[in-house]
């Protein structure tokens, strides 16, 4: 990111960012922020650099930039803050601020694909089933597990589970460890055939719209079978 090398501190609008609460105005530039972030200095990005231009106003820089989208909002930067600024938050209301179709080409996909099918693959529902019948057998092919299956739409299961779309594409063992503890502990439990994602792009994009309705699918779920718990891997 370039800026001009001076600045008349007179002309910037240092209350465009008031009304958000990230307490970012008591910034000491300790730098602390920086050395735990686990992608400083990718294309030159620092977390107090950016906390610093949140709090001088500086909004067409910051909605241009990369910065906000090479943070992962992993919160470590918050977590070591010594003035407690949730940087990663910040992060998000920058984000926000983007045009939707300047989002980032994989979250902009994503996001409306799961508005539009329930998951962010776009995966069909009877491929997704069968993908879980698939991972269930194997599990029952193990010695203890014999007839395991893995139940979905179950009313009145105590737990519903939502699922992270890599683990019906890339990464379908790691099902298998959450699946074998609930089967081992007697736990009543249940997966969704429709609106199965558990991965809410409509957070990490900032986008607030998007987000409740992923948040209202999950809650519409729960009533809808009487389940008491949710267990969200993401």
């Amino acid at each position: 990111m370039t800026s001009p090398d001076s600045i008349n501190l007179e002309h910037l609008n240092h209350d465009r960012f008031k009304s958000w609460s990230f307490s970012q105005n008591i910034c000491t530039t300790c730098g602390i922020c920086s050395s735990s972030c686990p992608v400083s200095g990718v294309e030159g990005f620092d977390p107090r650099k950016l906390v610093r231009m949140v709090r001088l106003g500086f909004q067409e820089q910051l909605v241009e930039t990369r910065w906000p989208w090479i943070c992962t909002m992993c919160g470590k930067c918050a977590y070591v803050c010594p003035m407690k600024i949730d940087i990663a938050n910040i992060v998000r209301g920058i984000r926000s601020l983007r045009d939707r179709d300047q989002v980032p080409g994989i979250l902009h996909k994503g996001i409306d694909a799961a508005l539009k099918t329930g998951n962010n693959l776009a995966l069909p529902k009877e491929d997704y089933l069968f993908i879980l019948e698939d991972v269930a057998e194997e599990i029952a092919a193990e010695p203890g597990f014999e007839g395991f299956k893995a139940p979905v739409d179950k009313e009145g299961a105590n737990i519903l589970t939502t699922i992270h779309n890599k683990l019906v594409n890339t990464h379908t063992e790691d099902l298998k460890h959450w699946w074998k503890i609930f089967h081992v502990a007697k736990e009543d439990w249940t997966l969704v055939s429709e609106n199965w994602e558990g991965t809410n792009w409509g957070y990490f994009t900032g986008d607030d719209t998007a987000m409740k309705t992923f948040i209202g699918r999950i809650v519409e779920h729960m009533e809808q079978l009487n389940i008491s718990s949710l267990m969200c891997p993401e």
